[in-house]
Order: C-alpha cells, then structure tokens, then sequence
C-alpha cells in the first residue's frame, strides 16, 4: 500500500468515528418538549363542548345565533385570534316540529 491510500483510509476512520460520536451523542441528550406560542387552555375552556352541542344540531346550528358565535370563536382561535369568553348560552329552543308531534300547537 502506498502512503497515500493510509492516509486516505485513517481520514475515514476518523470522520466514521466523529460520525458514531455524534449520533450517540444526540441519542443520549434527553428530548426537547417543544415550546409551543399559543395560550395554554384552561379546564373551564367549555368551547368544545358546545362546538359538540352546535355539531349535533346539524344544519339547525346554521341558524342559531349561539352556535355561530361560537363557530366564529373556534375560526378566530384556528387562525391565532385572541381568546374571547362565550356569551352564556340560553335554553334551547323547542323545534315547533316536536310540538306538532305532540299534539300541541
């Protein structure tokens, strides 16, 4: 072998073995848990409950005005709006379709 093919094979064991100490350097150091901007959400945060409410309305929720409130809150926190309180929600409504059923009028 000539000299220069040693010199050539000790430059890859040495960048092999700053390789090898890298990676198990980054395996060892502990995870990261990332750092994340938006607000944390408090457990009295009840706009996922009533986004459930208004999805179980179906095309009724269209027409309520609670409901469109709080889907224009859930828009306004997707795109990074500030958090607004919800207006408390009313009783709601008896469809009149229900009081045909029943024999009311």
């Amino acid at each position: 072998m000539e000299r220069s093919d040693i010199l050539r094979a000790g430059a890859m064991i040495v960048v092999f073995a700053v390789f090898i100490a890298t990676l198990s350097s980054i395996h060892r150091r502990p995870a990261e848990r990332p750092v994340s901007d938006a607000p944390s959400v408090s457990a009295s945060d009840d706009l996922s409950a009533e986004l459930r409410r208004c999805r179980a309305l179906g095309p009724k929720d269209a027409e309520d005005p609670h409901c469109q409130a709080v889907w224009e809150e859930n828009r306004a926190r997707f795109f990074g709006g500030p958090a607004r309180p919800l207006l408390p929600q009313a009783a709601p409504a008896t469809p009149p379709t229900m009081n045909v059923i029943q024999g009311e009028k």
